[in-house]
């Protein structure tokens, strides 16, 4: 019987992750599968090591961290000396992965990368690591390809997942009505981020961004998202005082039926970009960390749409920039200027047609399979 190891950092991992297994155990209903993940992962039948607790809140404090490593650890024993798999998927989440990847090297089992880092964006370096730790890079972006080539990397283009994997637009009739909302007035959404550290630093300013605009406009309604990794513990103790309807466990469809959108920056950009639905970025940080990103970044640009169209059609209020002031002055434009609403709708349909439309999950299943042979 052939195994395979996945691991998973967070929601969008655990995501593309459950599509990956439900495709292997199609073609091959032998493979064990085990791994670190969510709700997809188990809803597709994988044993979990352990789940995203001890991953999404890394970065926040010095327990944190240590959770962190200590899991780095204990899987790699797990994987070495117990589970003993075929194959290694590591599916996003670079730092922690290619320290495991680092592990497993010479330990007689294959490692491939689905979703690797984005060196092409900053820390360049750490290509050179992917080289030597990692057997098979599976990539979603095609202008990656040429670069791991060069580098002499095995590379194969599996084409974004979200291209097939996104759920298909929510009729507004639907979504309001199912969540008591208006459908006569202006929806705008707020997506804070699935970890803890972004709540931390996003939240407040998100929130009072909202509150500003209601005074203003009274017709705008808002929503705002709770990732699934979070638990009500955790996201609750940011939104007291405020009486934002809160959506969790359905963010696609809320994504697709809003008039506008305030995204803490991530994968959350691109499928709002799919959807063609209007959007600002906002993001904050420690400012230490976020010195020393802008000494390894590569690019100037922060959120996947831009980079994919290579010019700035949604704006990026990223640290000094992410006031109150600025998200209101930006989400006003896209909800009351005409035109500037319909050219940003209109560059955002040229997203979609630069990637592939290449299931994306088949892509990775095919090539784990072919390799078990």
């Amino acid at each position: 019987m052939k195994k395979v190891f996945i691991i998973t950092g967070e929601h969008s991992g655990d995501m593309h992750a459950g599509k990956v297994v439900q495709i292997l155990k199609e073609k091959n209903p032998e493979i064990e599968i085990q791994g670190i993940g969510g709700e997809n992962l188990k809803k597709a039948g994988v044993t979990l090591f352990c789940d995203h607790s001890k991953m999404s809140g890394f970065g926040i404090n010095l327990k944190m961290i240590i959770d962190h490593l200590a899991l780095e650890k204990d899987v790699c024993e797990y994987i070495l000396d117990e589970f003993k798999p075929d194959l290694v998927l590591l599916i996003d989440y670079g730092t922690f992965n290619l320290r495991v990847a680092k592990r497993l090297k010479g330990k007689g089992i294959k490692v491939f990368h689905y979703i690797p880092p984005q060196v092409w964006a900053s820390r360049k370096w750490r290509i050179k690591g992917i080289k030597k730790y990692v057997d098979k890079v599976l990539c979603i972006f095609p202008f990656e390809v040429e670069m791991y080539k060069k580098e002499g990397i095995d590379v194969h283009y599996c084409g974004h997942p979200l291209v097939k994997q996104l759920p298909p637009k929510t009729t507004k009739e639907e979504f309001f009505n199912k969540y008591g909302l208006d459908v006569n007035r202006p929806l705008v959404s707020i997506f804070p981020g699935s970890r803890p550290l972004e709540l931390h630093f996003l939240a407040k300013t998100f929130i009072n961004s909202a509150k500003k605009l209601q005074k203003k406009h009274p017709e705008i309604q808002f929503c705002i998202s709770h990732a699934p990794n979070l638990s009500d513990k955790i996201f609750d103790k940011y939104i007291i005082d405020t009486d934002i309807k809160i959506i969790k466990g359905d963010n696609h469809a809320l994504l697709s039926v809003s008039d506008s959108l305030i995204l803490a920056s991530g994968t959350v950009a691109l499928e709002a970009a799919l959807y063609q639905t209007p959007m600002l970025i906002g993001y904050k940080g420690p400012w230490l960390i976020y010195l020393i990103y802008l000494l390894v970044r590569c690019i100037k640009r922060v959120s996947l749409p831009n980079i994919i169209l290579e010019k700035s059609v949604v704006s990026e209020l990223v640290q000094h920039k992410f006031t109150s002031e600025n998200i209101c002055y930006e989400t006003e434009k896209l909800l009351y200027d005409k035109d500037y609403r319909e050219q940003h709708i209109s560059q955002l349909g040229e997203v979609k047609a630069l990637l592939s439309d290449k299931y994306s999950a088949q892509e990775v299943a095919n090539c784990i399979l072919e390799n078990l042979k």
